[in-house]
This record gives structure tokens, C-alpha cells and sequence, in this order.
């Protein structure tokens, strides 16, 4: 793993990164992993927005039972139903597993946030067939788009 390069936020494979953005903005089930209990933490007021804008959020973090309103699962392969998207705000070494969990439950798309990356894992992820976006915040792609 190596940080990106300045000017290198938003590492996405498809030719045109506005088209995979706009593609995952279109999907519904937010599976947030890292999700805080803190306000002022990133990984709660960006999910708060997106709750706020119509999109579904499932917290993943082990030492909470709710968070925003909504039953809190301990891990990605612990929720009981489909999400579309495994948006992940943990430190990139510890982000692997959590990518291995998306795939493992054929989300349609994984979304590292600001400062979250894995080569190897967004290779996998992709070959798996989902969308990557790494290394991006959705909060202000969505506020972009919108």
C-alpha cells in the first residue's frame, strides 16, 4: 500500500470516474463500516447526511447497538439482507478484511473514504466485479452531484 500522490484523491478505474460517482450516488443500502457514535466524527455526520438524503444506512461498528436510529451489526457478513454499497472509514491497513466482507456479500460497490485506500484489496474488489472509488469523501461527491 502507498498513499496517493497530490491531485491522485479519487483513484477509480473506469474511464470516466464521474460515471462510477454517479452510478454508486444511485444505489440505496449503505452498509457504513467504522460508523461513531461521536457527531463530530466523519464517518456520523456523513452518514447522518446521507440518511437525511433518502439513502438507507446499516451501521457496522462491534461496540454499539444502534447508531442514527438504526440496528448497529457487529460486522458486514452479520447483516441480514442485501446492501449495495460497503462504505468503509477505517485506517487503510485495517481496511483489507472489510473489503473481503463486501465481496464476500456481492455488494455492488465498496467506497473508501478520505485517507482509505488498499490497492490490493480495490483490486480484488474490482475483479469481483463491484465499483471502487477510494480515497473520496461521499458526503461531498453527493452535495456535488446534487
Amino acid at each position: 500500500m502507498k498513499p496517493p500522490k497530490d491531485g491522485d484523491s479519487c483513484r477509480l478505474p473506469e474511464p470516466n470516474s464521474s460515471e462510477a460517482v454517479t452510478r454508486i450516488l444511485a444505489l440505496k443500502t449503505f452498509a457504513v463500516v467504522g460508523l461513531s457514535p461521536k457527531p463530530e466524527r466523519p464517518s456520523h455526520y456523513v452518514s447522518a447526511y446521507l440518511k437525511e438524503e433518502g439513502y438507507t444506512i446499516v451501521p457496522v461498528n462491534p461496540g454499539q447497538k444502534t447508531l442514527l436510529g438504526e440496528t448497529c451489526y457487529p460486522s458486514v457478513a452479520d447483516i441480514p439482507f442485501p446492501v449495495d454499497v460497503v462504505v468503509v472509514f477505517r485506517r487503510p491497513e485495517e481496511a483489507l478484511p472489510h473489503i473481503l466482507e463486501a465481496i464476500a456479500k456481492k455488494a455492488k460497490a465498496l467506497w473508501l473514504q478520505d485517507g482509505v485506500y488498499h490497492d490490493e484489496g480495490e483490486r480484488m474488489a474490482r475483479e469481483a466485479g463491484l465499483l471502487v472509488v477510494s480515497n473520496d469523501c461521499l458526503m461531498r461527491r453527493h452535495s456535488r452531484a446534487h
